[in-house]
């Protein structure tokens, strides 16, 4: 198995990278529609989340739901730019409870781009993690590490119609050049 592949990224924000075999506008719709279907299970802050749920606009909220229609807004939508761009807010406390102060979230900021041979790359920075305060540096090893966003891509990846993560996900070389998000 390859090892994951870290994009460059500044001393507070991690970034990984996937290729998925779908086209780009399959990706995305995946990434942002279906988080349900590729979203690692144990990863939410209410218990026994069954749906999540993403308002396809800028403003837009990210929120998990569970079967007794209890619900949990985590994250807010601040770009929705179909097929190439997706960004929300983090509003995750190191601690993995809700914050609900603006100014102590950081930001996801998802690229999409098609490849010439039919596949997408995704990449994904998780940017200004330092904003959440005392502990932060911990939230950055969690996304950072194997169970953190390389998992949530590699599932992807899986749900999207990709290969098998146990076969060996397709972890391109984005050490240099890499698309960004469009603000």
């Amino acid at each position: 198995m390859t090892t994951p592949t870290r994009p460059e990224a500044g001393a507070t924000s991690v970034a990984r990278a996937v290729d998925v075999a779908v086209s780009i506008e399959h990706a995305f719709d995946v990434f942002t529609l279906r988080m349900t279907d590729w979203w690692e299970p144990t990863h939410h802050l209410l218990a026994d989340t069954s749906e999540m749920r993403v308002e396809p606009w800028v403003g837009g909220t990210l929120t998990d739901v569970n079967p007794a229609g209890e619900r949990c807004t985590w994250g807010h939508v601040l770009v929705f730019d179909r097929p190439a761009a997706f960004a929300f807010s983090w509003d995750v406390t190191p601690g993995w409870e809700l914050e609900t102060d603006p100014e102590r979230c950081s930001e996801v900021h998802v690229a999409f781009a098609a490849l010439d041979d039919g596949r997408t790359r995704v990449v994904l920075e998780h940017r200004h993690l330092d904003r959440h305060g005392a502990g932060w540096e911990e939230m950055r090893s969690a996304v950072g590490g194997p169970g953190g966003w390389m998992l949530g891509l590699e599932r992807l990846a899986v749900v999207a119609g990709g290969t098998d993560p146990a076969a060996g996900v397709r972890r391109p070389d984005t050490s240099g050049a890499r698309p960004g998000p469009r603000a």
